[in-house]
């Protein structure tokens, strides 16, 4: 079933750790080359990365609190509490890390509150969380669409304590609805995992159809998206009320949106571009992210012997997300724009690393050490014991 050592699904980590990958290479490489193409390494992850994490949040919120049979009674309250707790010290994480000028935008502030929104959701079978899933991600877009006219415009920046201190209102509304990672809209990705979650995770079938299936609903959310803006007239309509200054129309929808697409047309929510938390965007996602879990659970049930070796530092790096993105991130603000070699080279660098570094810990200490911590302070706040209510996602 390609489990580690320590009884943690090889598979689910290395996914975990391809998205990290994939995230470094995003912050790092720019998104266009010289000639003006979107680069490859945009291509591949912008959007998608962060949409496998949160995904992968879900599969690990599931895994933790009984996988197929999820907690009920005393241990579900008692992981309701956890989970709350964890979302306080992810959150503090982030809003201190917002503080970094690392030119990022932090997702741990909006992580956090996926925690807590998974609380109501550990009682619910995979059937029902993959209609919630599928639900939230057709209609989320279209409820921040008619909302947001009204709303204040959002921060777009990290947030900090500051922030919080400042203006929590608009602090709530951006991690709720007008930031980079809404959570109205991510919520789709957290029921999407937690009913992967709920399945039998290393079971060859099940993995087969993740991948099969992840690959069809990404592949046909991309067709959907050219059939409205293409042959149904969309980029047309989007180029009336959108200022192109000599660009082509196509190239403007495709381009990464800061967490929500504009509302000046309904058209709009059929653009699949990355972050742009549209209905086709969201569903396009999820298939990836179903896809590259898919893969790498086959991967690590194929690999046996010597060859599950192959897959250590990947899931060593994706069992310790926590640590190694905050080492990202400090990398970022201490290296300043300026002062940094070839895009690639930085990246592959930060990647050797991790791959490295990762394993290294891992034989030699065990947990990561923001993942220990963070599991000693949620242990102490709950009152429960080592090991109990047991492991939450990447720790």
């Amino acid at each position: 079933m390609g489990t580690t050592g320590t009884g943690r699904l090889a598979g689910v980590d290395a996914a975990r750790g391809t998205a990290l990958i994939g995230m470094m290479a995003v912050h790092v490489v720019p998104a266009r080359g010289d000639g003006g193409a979107t680069t490859t390494a945009h291509l591949l992850a912008a959007g998608r990365s962060a949409a496998l994490f949160a995904v992968l949040a879900g599969v690990g919120v599931a895994l933790a609190t009984g996988a197929r049979r999820p907690v009920q009674g005393e241990r579900r309250r008692r992981w309701s509490v956890a989970l709350v707790a964890r979302a306080a010290l992810v959150g503090a994480v982030g809003l201190l890390l917002g503080l970094l000028e690392s030119g990022v935008a932090v997702i741990l502030a909006y992580y956090a509150v996926l925690f807590v929104v998974a609380v109501p959701l550990l009682g619910l079978r995979p059937r029902v969380l993959a209609a919630l899933a599928a639900a939230v991600a057709v209609v989320a877009p279209v409820v921040s669409f008619l909302v947001r006219p009204a709303m204040d415009d959002p921060i777009l920046r990290s947030p900090t304590f500051g922030t919080l201190v400042d203006d929590p209102a608009g602090l709530l509304q951006t991690l709720l609805v007008t930031g980079y990672y809404p959570v109205i809209g991510w919520t789709a990705y957290l029921c999407a995992g937690l009913a992967v979650g709920r399945l039998a995770l290393g079971e060859r079938r099940v993995d087969a159809a993740l991948l099969f299936g992840g690959t069809a609903l990404a592949v046909a959310a991309t067709v959907a998206s050219a059939l409205l803006l293409r042959t149904g007239g969309g980029l047309g309509r989007i180029a009336e009320v959108t200022a192109l200054r000599g660009r082509d129309v196509a190239d403007v929808v495709a381009e990464g949106r800061f967490g929500n697409v504009p509302t000046t047309t309904w058209w709009w929510l059929a653009s699949d571009a990355p972050h742009s938390t549209t209905p086709v965007d969201l569903l396009h996602t999820t298939g990836t992210a179903l896809a590259v879990l898919g893969a790498m659970l086959l991967l690590a049930g194929t690999l046996r012997g010597w060859g599950s070796w192959l897959l250590v530092p990947l899931a060593a790096a994706g069992s310790m997300p926590l640590t190694l993105y905050c080492l990202h991130l400090l990398v970022l603000d201490a290296v300043a724009p300026g002062n940094r070699p070839d895009p690639m080279a930085f990246w592959a660098v930060q990647v050797v690393g991790a791959l490295v570094l990762a394993p290294l810990w891992r034989h030699l200490v065990g947990r990561g050490p923001l993942e220990a911590g963070l599991a000693a302070l949620t242990r102490r706040v709950t009152g429960a014991s080592r090991g109990a209510p047991g492991r939450l996602p990447g720790t």
